[in-house]
């Protein structure tokens, strides 16, 4: 007879296979998806206070909790590469990892910043130089400000919560077969628990998390879209525009999501770095590429050194930077935690088979770097366009970058692939989002079934049109507000998933004799081999002197 332990097991393993069954937390889900969707719709200036109220609480008293849980999973992940935990493998001791380092790097980079990058590359950077943290707007310093601030808030925060949550799912997930659930992550604190009503609140507030954070993504890039046609067509900027974008673009990403992952995401995600890299390439050509280089150097350098201050202040004493950090900060952060669900389950599906130091390495370096370049590049080319262009600093976020473009040679052209650009990255995350919903709706499947997928598609494509309909002309501000909302309850699961994850790998790692030292007796029995061989060599090398003198 099987004990529960093994019981458990096969029906997980049995669950995996089974894409088709919904679990209750489908059920819960999508009940409080539709609610929202109705309120919304029904009552959409309503909706929208509600939502300014409920953020302004929140930042205006949990805005240090942001700060702090955020600096402590950047610790605990840099903790994380240099400990002897990093020697686990996310697997079996013989799995290899599925896919290159190459397409691993495209789909996580893309899944994790895709359309943020674009929305933001050339608009936040111009903004922080119009209203910068500290001093005066437009000046030396604001420049400076300008970059830090956005290294700051897209660069080690950002992936130090996708790292941890990715990271718990990934072990939970193929050393210890558990579902890919993020209630069972935490099986180490709960028990069994985690599989009764504790599991399932637990799952439905991370789906309805991945909703809220997805949804903002799916709003700014519909907003950005738009944005772009109305300044090179003069097509009209509105809701209806918007609306139909989020249509079409949702009609393609559900025919990627129903490729399956390997083909549609894989390939798409390729597609988008290359995209990325094209556009990034052509802007450090026609740019001021001195001033690119010398501005990177020196904010990193500025980023680096003010880390450790910038990531625990939040200005009580001074209103110009509490101000911004309210605007800015406190939503980056929530936008960053509302998107790790999706972000760290999706992340964890393709990195089965690696190290934990070379997945958290991996995750947070490459991605960092990369960040630090695009918004250095796209940045300073934004800045000394606009000092040139003043009309620029009063454009909204989504059409600053087109405006920036039409100052460039060939600047038409370079408007035209980053419409294709934001698309593709549009198309990968909603087609991300599907999959990972779908997982978490199954019982944890790694293969949720094509209707399911299509389900939730429409589900986070109605949430996304919703927001910036209630939001009216302040869309941004509505799409703001949801991340700040859905990230506060979900930010106490990531608390805990670290705290289970570290109990059950510490664990074994004593198990296993992993140390940072070498083993007392295994060290001395090399340095004896290791003498041994070192005197024999010396023994044969006189007998070889003694025969050549004779």
């Amino acid at each position: 007879m099987f004990n529960h332990r093994e019981v458990h097991s096969l029906e997980n393993k049995n669950q995996k296979f089974n894409g088709k069954k919904l679990s209750s937390v489908f059920t819960f889900s999508i009940i409080i998806t539709a609610a929202v969707v109705l309120l919304g719709a029904l009552f959409p200036t309503q909706f929208n206070n509600i939502g300014n109220n409920i953020t302004g609480w929140i930042t205006e008293y949990f805005g240090w909790y942001y700060m702090v849980i955020v600096a402590i999973m950047i610790f605990f992940c840099t903790f994380l590469i240099f400990s002897p935990i990093g020697k686990l493998k996310l697997g079996k001791p013989g799995d290899k990892p599925e896919f290159n380092t190459i397409s691993w790097f495209a789909m996580l980079f893309s899944a994790g910043m895709g359309i943020g990058l674009v929305f933001w590359g050339a608009a936040e950077p111009i903004s922080h130089f119009a209203s910068p943290p500290t001093g005066d707007p437009k000046t030396a310093h604001a420049y400076t400000e300008a970059l830090r601030g956005a290294f700051m808030q897209w660069g080690f925060h950002a992936w130090g919560v996708y790292g941890v949550v990715a990271l718990a799912l990934a072990y939970f997930q193929f050393r210890k077969n558990e579902p890919a659930l993020i209630s069972r992550t935490l099986r180490p604190i709960f028990g069994d628990k985690v599989e009764g009503p504790l599991g399932i609140i637990i799952d439905v507030i991370s789906v309805f998390a991945t909703i809220g954070g997805v949804a903002v993504s799916l709003g700014l890039g519909a907003m950005q879209i738009a944005g772009g046609l109305n300044y090179l067509f003069n097509i009209p900027n509105n809701i209806v525009t918007q609306g139909i974008i989020i249509v079409i673009v949702t009609i393609l990403f559900l025919a990627s999501a129903w490729s399956g992952l390997s083909r549609g995401i894989q390939y798409l995600s390729n597609a988008n770095i290359g995209l990325a890299g094209i556009i990034l390439l052509f802007i450090f050509i026609v740019g001021p590429t001195v001033l690119i280089l010398n501005m990177l150097t020196s904010a990193t350098g500025d980023y680096l050194n003010t880390f450790l201050f910038n990531m625990f202040d939040t200005a009580p004493l001074d209103s110009q930077k509490n101000d911004w950090m309210t605007q800015w900060t406190f939503f980056q952060l929530a936008w960053w935690i509302s998107w790790s669900p999706f972000v760290g389950i999706f992340i964890a599906r393709v990195s089965k088979g690696r190290s934990i130091r070379e997945f958290v390495s991996g995750v947070m370096l490459a991605p960092v770097l990369v960040s630090l370049v695009w918004f250095a590049a796209f940045g300073v080319l934004g800045i000394e366009t606009a000092k040139d262009h003043p009309q620029i600093f009063n454009m909204p976020p989504e059409t600053a970058l087109f405006g920036v473009f039409n100052e460039v040679p060939l600047g038409f052209i370079l408007s035209i692939v980053t419409l294709l650009l934001i698309a593709t990255f549009f198309i990968t995350s909603a087609d991300s989002a599907t999959f990972v919903l779908g997982m978490q709706t199954t019982f944890g499947s790694l293969n949720p079934s094509a209707i399911v997928k299509v389900i939730w598609g429409v589900a986070q494509a109605l949430i996304a049109f919703i927001l910036l309909f209630s939001g009216g002309d302040n869309g941004l501000n509505a799409l703001q507000n949801m991340a700040i909302m859905t990230a506060l309850p979900f930010s106490v699961i990531i608390l805990c998933m670290m705290v289970s994850f570290y109990k059950d790998a510490n664990r074994e790692r004593k198990f296993l004799g992993l140390t940072l030292t070498p083993n007392k007796h295994r060290m001395k029995e090399y340095i004896d081999s290791q003498k041994d061989k070192f005197e024999d060599d010396i023994i044969a090398k006189r007998a070889e002197n003694r025969d050549s003198e004779k």
